[in-house]
């Protein structure tokens, strides 16, 4: 089978597909043929050798398929080969065949096409579980999400919509504006021309924000901390402040760690704040909350409450314009890997 390899820490050239031995399902694991793989930040870290949680290059990253069920290994139940299927994998998703728990693979409906199911799991996952499980959003909160035009970020706004009287305020470039709108955000914010601090405390009478969500880590923690009104609340659920360009920098490494907030409970207590942190990858041990909230998701995509926007399909030989595109951030939506 052919695979998409991080040969090494580096810019997207570092890339290469190759051929690799085709896995074998274990015990209670069921193999797919990957129609569509979806491509996250966490991936682009990864090959610039940021994502501490990836393994040694070289390696097949990937956290996120869909396709059709090919292999069952012994024990696995609930599904049949020849099943349209996604996944969530703990890597190895940007091949032709990965193998994945039967716990953490679902059916999908015939009208969802492979792409838009490739589209869901961990934009759609990490947007469902800030909001609903851990920051229990309620009717009329006010929410600040940052890279507002990515994949989680349209999927935060999306999900929105669905609480009566949520405000929205993202950031994202100018040019990206029409599309948040569009996708229910109520006060679009040019990071770029504008500081976003003094604009969301003047759209709120200095009262400030609910709920950050943030995906940008380092000083931006701290800002966004400063932003919440009392019982506010901050997520935290990504450091892409940390890669500037195509390569790791140590300068930037150091800096942005530096801005990076000392919090304690005292203080917390005293401001009446709430930090808190999610990562996926640190959930696996929980697949019956991932799978719960995965079906709540495919109920909500079948209702049409929510509709992943798909910014490229890029096949796998162009893997490396794929990660270019979503390291220099132009991608609106997500991006697809296709085999």
């Amino acid at each position: 089978m052919r695979a998409v390899w991080i040969t090494k820490a580096g810019g997207p050239d570092v890339l290469a597909v190759r051929e690799s031995p085709e896995p074998r399902p274990g015990p209670g694991e069921v193999r797919i043929a990957v129609r569509a793989a979806g491509l996250n930040f966490a991936e682009v870290m990864a090959r610039q050798g940021l994502y501490p949680d990836a393994p040694r290059p070289p390696c097949v990253v990937g956290y996120e398929v869909a396709g059709v069920v090919d292999a069952l290994g012994a024990g696995a139940g609930g599904l049949a080969v020849g099943q349209r299927v996604l996944a969530l994998v703990r890597f190895g998703g940007h091949a032709e065949k990965v193998c994945a728990p039967a716990e953490r693979v679902l059916p999908i409906p015939d009208e969802l096409d492979f792409p838009e199911a490739a589209a869901l799991p961990v934009n759609y996952l990490t947007a469902y579980h800030m909001l609903f499980r851990v920051a229990n959003l309620r009717p009329g909160a006010r929410v600040l999400v940052h890279m507002a035009a990515g994949g989680v970020g349209l999927a935060v706004l999306q999900l929105c919509r669905t609480v009566p009287e949520v405000v929205t305020f993202g950031t994202a470039s100018a040019a990206k504006h029409e599309v948040l709108r569009e996708q229910g955000c109520t006060h679009p914010i040019d990071y770029r021309a504008e500081d976003y601090v003094s604009r969301v405390r003047e759209l709120t009478g200095g009262e400030g924000v609910d709920l950050v969500l943030d995906p940008l880590g380092g000083r931006d923690w701290k800002r966004g901390l400063g932003l919440l009104r009392p019982v506010g609340h901050l997520i935290a659920y990504g450091f892409a402040n940390l890669s500037g360009g195509e390569r790791r920098s140590l300068p930037r490494l150091a800096g942005q760690f530096a801005g990076v907030p000392l919090l304690t409970p005292f203080g917390m207590m005293n401001v009446n704040r709430t930090v808190s942190g999610v990562n996926l990858g640190h959930l696996w041990g929980r697949a019956d909350l991932l799978r719960e909230e995965l079906v709540a998701l495919l109920d909500l995509w079948g209702t049409g409450a929510v509709r992943p926007t798909i910014d490229g399909v890029y096949p796998f030989a162009e893997a490396a314009a794929a990660h270019r595109r979503l390291g220099e951030r132009r991608n609106i939506g997500k991006v697809i890997l296709v085999p």
